[in-house]
């Protein structure tokens, strides 16, 4: 039996994946969760074998949320469910420790296949990121400029370019605002954007808003 934690904060989601496994004779939600934090509160309560974990929630943030898995439940799989095109995320998502990542707009068939290749040891990506990820590994592949940046630098500029200030974003990544800043001053530097107003603008254009 393949235990499923489910973690986004949308009900509506969480009850419709959850009626999609409920078809499935080898499968069980034994948890939900509606933020990075409830999830981890869930996991101590009720083991699984398999978390499928949205990108946009509340709280850490989706590289933070996975770091802290990989320590805390190293046996867990972790299928990242997203609206996000592949390009935006899923690079990023499967070097932090993902075994997955489906945009939600696959067929509940696809979910359920995804969930038993990730259930046993394998990584579900589709032919276009496969495609993709083997030609980041090419001599000479430099991508867009945003996946150059750190982990955190990305969710700074995800934050900012959201609309956040400093400090909202620092209360988010509970950071000091002279942490946040200084990571803000890199953003800058690494993308083409001199201002918060130039980092909305790319974050529109990139579709990476949070």
């Amino acid at each position: 039996m393949i235990r499923l934690c489910i973690a986004d904060d949308h009900p509506i989601v969480r009850a419709g994946l959850s009626e999609i496994v409920a078809d499935e004779g080898d499968m069980r939600v034994v948890g939900e969760a509606a933020s990075g934090d409830e999830l981890f509160v869930r996991l101590g309560q009720a083991p699984a074998d398999v978390v499928l974990l949205d990108v946009s929630m509340p709280g850490p943030g989706l590289v933070p949320v996975l770091d802290r898995l990989r320590e805390l439940h190293p046996t867990v799989r972790v299928l990242v469910l997203s609206v996000h095109p592949e390009e935006q995320y899923a690079t990023r998502a499967l070097r932090a420790g993902a075994r997955g990542y489906l945009t939600k707009d696959h067929s509940p068939a696809e979910l359920v296949a995804a969930v038993r290749k990730v259930y046993a040891g394998g990584r579900y990506v589709s032919a276009t990121l496969a495609e993709r990820l083997a030609e980041e590994l090419s001599a000479g592949a430099s991508g867009l400029p945003h996946e150059r940046l750190s982990d955190r630098e990305f969710e700074v500029l995800c934050l900012l370019g959201s609309g956040r200030s400093v400090t909202q974003v620092a209360q988010i990544l509970a950071l000091s605002v002279k942490t946040v800043s200084t990571y803000r001053s890199r953003v800058l530097e690494k993308l083409p954007a001199s201002s918060n107003v130039d980092l909305v603008r790319y974050v529109q254009a990139h579709g990476l808003m949070r």
